[in-house]
């Protein structure tokens, strides 16, 4: 990038050590280094030009006035004008940013014209006063970060509350913003109206940042978020032992919103994870227990969409091994955290505030930072090891496995007495029938928010299995679409049951 030019107002005698001290620190400084260039006018080589032009095209040239305003008026030209005077009206005229500081002084004591040109700088814009030189370098470093914040050359405050550029209303989706007031107003009485616009969403939410989109706009309600941040992608890897190693037997990447990243990753999971069926004692549908929490998975993963860094390039990776769960994510503790610390009741510290909100408000997260003690505890009442944080590269949850007795084996035990295509999802969807059933309850059956996911890794693969069957085969997208076990789903029904009451 190249140095934004300060014009620093040209020589007067009675500010040497201030100007001196700036100039130390501008060049001195690494940040002020990276970002800025000064100018000052004894800086200038001699030159067949007359002095006032020269300050006067600097004044032009520069992005930035400092103009240091004390006891004297200066040398005046045959018109009654000093040069810090005409500086300062060329910098005016021409609309360049403006930083003012006033040495401390009684009125009284400073000449007439520099004290009507002080009572003019007020009357225009904020001006700051000085006693010394280090109070000066104080307040220019204060006034120059504020600058670089202002045009987003550098950033103090959270990622998801900066402005995602380019990024404009039409980019968002209105009706997953309706849908999010819904399920906000049922979830949390949230109190804004179903009828209130995205505009006035967006404005409670505080996701406008000057006037444009903030960043976590983006993720939340994008048609596209990773048009704008490339990163935010969540990818999902299954392998059939305990370490990475190719072929990969299962790999997705997944895009859209905080939602669909969250929802698309928790189905992957637990489709390719064992259930443990209970009988059909007490109903028509037998209960189901997923090996690992379905709860404690998608507080994982929930945690490491919202809590990421999403200025690296790095993305959301879960994998699923034979033995665990890990999920990693490009980020790390707040300082007032430690790993410790995780396993107790702590407070809520969000990185990405304004994203962390609406996932409270649609109930995908809590807001008291019991997230990782509820996971713990999901793990011990299901008879599991208590899960483990990790803080290397990143930041590592690890949720393991029950460890499998060959008994209890649906995989490869069970299913190649009836077909080779039962995979663990489809076992899923067979233990999940109960008569006929429409492919929204199946789907809710599965505890699978993701309806795309829920096509691919179980509908589709149980239909090709020939497990189970359309009640109206001529018409598939029929809205009075039902599903049902066939002759052979209901063979695997029976050995599946056989192996649990074995156990």
């Amino acid at each position: 990038m190249k140095p934004i030019r300060l014009f620093i107002s040209s020589v007067q005698k009675e500010f040497a050590a201030e100007r001196a001290a700036l100039l130390t620190f501008l060049t001195g400084d690494p940040l002020m280094r990276r970002f800025f260039s000064p100018f000052l006018f004894e800086d200038i080589p001699a030159a067949d030009r007359r002095a006032d032009h020269v300050y006067l095209d600097e004044v032009a040239a520069c992005a930035i006035y400092v103009g240091l305003f004390g006891l004297d008026y200066g040398y005046e030209d045959p018109e009654g004008v000093s040069p810090t005077q005409r500086e300062f009206d060329q910098a005016t005229l021409l609309h360049k940013h403006r930083l003012i500081f006033i040495k401390s002084a009684d009125a009284s004591s400073r000449h007439p014209k520099m004290l009507a040109l002080i009572r003019r700088a007020e009357a225009e814009l904020v001006r700051r006063s000085f006693g010394s030189a280090s109070e000066l370098v104080t307040n220019m470093y204060a006034a120059l970060i504020q600058y670089l914040e202002a045009k987003e050359l550098i950033r103090t405050g959270p990622f998801d509350a900066s402005a995602c550029p380019k990024a404009t209303l039409d980019d968002l989706d209105a009706e997953r913003m309706s849908m999010f007031i819904r399920r906000a107003r049922l979830a949390r009485n949230f109190p804004l109206p179903e009828e209130a616009t995205p505009a006035e969403l967006l404005t409670h939410l505080n996701l406008f940042d000057r006037g444009s989109l903030a960043n976590a706009a983006v993720l939340l309600f994008g048609r596209q978020p990773q048009r704008f941040l490339i990163s935010s992608e969540v990818k999902c890897a299954h392998f059939h032992g305990v370490e990475v190693a190719k072929p990969i037997p299962s790999y997705q990447v997944y895009r859209g919103t905080v939602f669909d990243l969250v929802d698309q990753a928790v189905d992957f999971v637990m489709s390719k994870i064992n259930l443990r069926v209970g009988t059909r004692e007490a109903g028509p549908e037998a209960p189901v227990e997923y090996e690992i929490p379905r709860d404690a998975v998608a507080e994982a993963i929930v945690n490491a969409v919202a809590h990421r860094d999403y200025t690296s390039s790095g993305s959301v990776q879960v994998m699923l091994f034979a033995n665990r769960l890990e999920i990693w994510n490009p980020g790390t503790l707040p300082p007032s955290l430690t790993l410790e610390k995780l396993r107790h009741a702590h407070g809520s510290v969000p990185g990405n505030p304004l994203l962390a909100e609406p996932l409270y408000l649609a109930k995908y997260i809590e807001r008291m930072g019991t997230g990782t003690g509820d996971m713990i505890r999901r793990c011990r009442e299901a008879a599991l090891p208590e899960p483990e944080f990790a803080v290397s590269d990143g930041f590592t949850t690890t949720l393991w496995r029950r460890p499998v007795v060959p008994t209890q084996q649906v995989t490869p035990e069970v299913t190649p007495e009836v077909t080779p295509e039962v995979t663990p999802a489809v076992v899923q969807v067979v233990r999940a029938m109960a008569g006929e059933v429409s492919r929204i309850d199946l789907q809710k059956a599965l505890g699978l928010s993701d309806e795309k996911n829920f096509r691919k890794n179980y509908l589709l693969p149980a239909l090709e299995a020939g497990t189970i069957e359309m009640t109206s085969p001529d018409k598939p997208r029929s809205s009075k679409q039902r599903y049902r076990l066939t002759d052979q789903g209901k063979r695997v029904l029976e050995t599946l049951e056989k192996e649990q009451g074995g156990t």
